[in-house]
């Protein structure tokens, strides 16, 4: 779900990092790692009490940057995300509540899906970008794959599973744009304030799609 006059935020790098935040104070030096490394767009979950915190302090410190909000699950997640500064949403699922509340927010969103019968219904509402959650469980390439010819419109990024190694399967799909992962962001590097490694890892991760 973009705007029409936005470059889409399946485009703008083959990897979104998943970031799950601890400690507010951690979220500039990555995300400055990150784009570094080639992958400007950034989820930051709302898996944390420090989430909006760091999101606020990613948009003021890090412009470069394209930072979003991620496991958006109510419609207060959007307003504390868009009064942080997010730039997009992505969420697990949807109801047509939260579709309603993330398309208010005048936003990119990507609301998740895992069957079929999902992705029609927002085909039916004319969202085309979705985020397919969780990847690997719900059939990994193979689901997908055999989505791309009855749903030709319908693009994907997903997340959930995909690692490095993966990755380069789903993004060789004409119906996948981008893929979400976590492994440019290894604990112990974020936990050793490592950014250099972690750069590193987002160089490799942006060199998967040529």
């Amino acid at each position: 779900m973009t705007d029409d006059n936005a470059p889409s935020l399946l485009d703008l790098a083959p990897v979104i990092p998943v970031v799950v935040i601890d400690d507010a104070a951690d979220a500039v030096p990555m995300a400055r790692a990150l784009v570094a490394g080639g992958l400007p767009a950034i989820e930051v979950t709302f898996r944390t009490p420090a989430a909006a915190d760091a999101i606020r302090a990613i948009a003021a410190e890090v412009p470069e940057a394209v930072v979003g909000a991620g496991t958006v699950l109510i419609p207060g997640h959007v307003d504390t995300a868009v009064a942080a500064g997010a730039r997009f949403l992505v969420s697990p699922g949807w109801t047509d509540r939260l579709l309603g509340a993330m398309r208010d927010s005048g936003i990119p969103s990507l609301p998740g899906v895992s069957t079929t019968s999902e992705v029609v219904a927002l085909l039916e509402r004319g969202v085309t970008e979705m985020k397919f959650f969780p990847a690997e469980p719900s059939g990994g390439t193979a689901y997908l794959k055999a989505l791309a010819s009855p749903l030709p419109d319908a693009r994907f990024c997903p997340t959930g599973g995909v690692n490095a190694k993966r990755a380069p399967d789903y993004l060789a799909l004409p119906n996948v744009g981008c893929v979400g992962g976590t492994w440019m962001l290894p604990p112990d590097a974020v936990a050793a304030g490592d950014w250099a490694r972690v750069e590193s890892l987002a160089r490799e991760a942006a060199a998967l799609r040529a």
